[in-house]
């Protein structure tokens, strides 16, 4: 239905390492906007699970992550083995960032945007630092201050996706991903004649 109105989801996931081989998936927030209504959610520890996510996660058409492609949706599937992309959408905000020149993880883009966070000086290694202590020690503002730190996470996945939209995208051509890197063509192809130099090969 053409005036069918879209559910969109902002995704951010905390864990105890980067490979779910050896990590644990401490913490699942969701926020969900379909343009009337706003609902936050987050599943911690014990009560995370597929059918959990799953459920949470019905009914919307367009997910939104940062670096979720890479990091947040495959750890999900490895450890609960739901590959969100079969029921909707996936976009990555992290690609619209690069198309704009803005490199980095998500806090440093967001300082460039001037978006702001109540929690500072909090990052992924304090995170796992936080869960361990709650689960060591029973240290419940511990666990109130990673929640706390996920939900502004999550949130702030809506107000860069409403910053990038403002955000005139450079007239730059075509992109091409080099060494790790989004970039034009004609960049790409400066880059790759630089390295063929200092390597010592034929231009």
């Amino acid at each position: 239905m053409s005036g069918e109105i879209k559910r969109c989801g902002y995704l951010d996931i905390e864990t105890t390492g980067l490979s779910p081989f050896y990590g644990e998936l401490t913490v699942i927030g969701l926020y969900l906007d379909d343009g009337e209504n706003q609902r936050f959610i987050q599943l911690v520890g014990d009560e995370i699970s597929g059918e959990r996510l799953h459920a949470a996660m019905e009914g919307v058409t367009v997910l939104y992550t940062y670096n979720g492609r890479r990091f947040d949706l495959p750890y999900i599937k490895a450890k609960l083995g739901v590959d969100l992309t079969r029921y909707c959408l996936h976009h990555d905000l992290m690609y619209d960032c690069w198309s704009r020149k803005l490199y980095g993880g998500l806090k440093r883009v967001e300082r460039e945007l001037g978006i702001e966070r109540l929690l500072n000086g909090i990052d992924g290694t304090m995170a796992v630092q936080l869960w361990r202590s709650y689960k060591s020690y029973g240290n419940r503002d511990a666990l109130i201050t990673l929640m706390e730190y996920n939900r502004e996470d999550v949130l702030n996945l809506r107000a860069l996706r409403e910053k990038l939209e403002r955000r005139e995208l450079p007239k730059r051509g075509l992109f091409v991903f080099f060494r790790g890197h989004l970039l034009t063509l004609k960049e790409a192809l400066a880059r790759q004649l630089e390295r063929r130099i200092v390597l010592g090969k034929p231009k």
